[in-house]
């Protein structure tokens, strides 16, 4: 099964465009990210730049609207993720729980949904794209 683990660091929804983590930090993290490798869980992995030099796409009306970040009003963003697979949701949870993240850190671990987790109908109306797991 595969699961993302989404990091939502604390204040990083306010953090500025060159916020950047401490040496020390990421050396940590760095540990963490080796010691899922060599576990053989991992897939993917990025962290992303804060969300004020984002841009948000709504399509209220129909029609798509861009907002230059930051964005006002949002409590939790997300930093980064992992995409895992494991053998349930509990040893994604466990991977979580081993992550070296700061105090005011959240990891928000979420299945990946697969093909086969659809029904029938939906399955045969994605079949042929290649993008897609079953």
């Amino acid at each position: 099964m595969r699961f993302m683990m989404l990091m939502i660091p604390g204040g990083y929804a306010t953090a500025t465009p060159d916020a950047m983590p401490s040496a020390k930090a990421v050396e940590e993290m760095m540990k963490y990210n080796e010691e899922l490798k060599r576990a053989g869980v991992l897939l993917a992995l990025d962290g992303l730049h804060p969300p004020s030099t984002g841009a948000r796409v709504s399509f209220k009306g129909g029609k798509p609207a861009v907002i230059d970040g930051p964005f006002a009003e949002v409590k939790e963003v997300l930093g980064g993720y992992w995409m895992i697979d494991v053998r349930s949701r509990e040893e994604a949870i466990e991977w979580a729980r081993r992550c070296p993240a700061g105090e005011n850190d959240v990891i928000e671990v979420r299945r990946v949904q697969e093909l086969s987790d659809f029904p029938e109908d939906v399955q045969k109306a994605a079949e042929g794209f290649s993008g897609l797991k079953g």
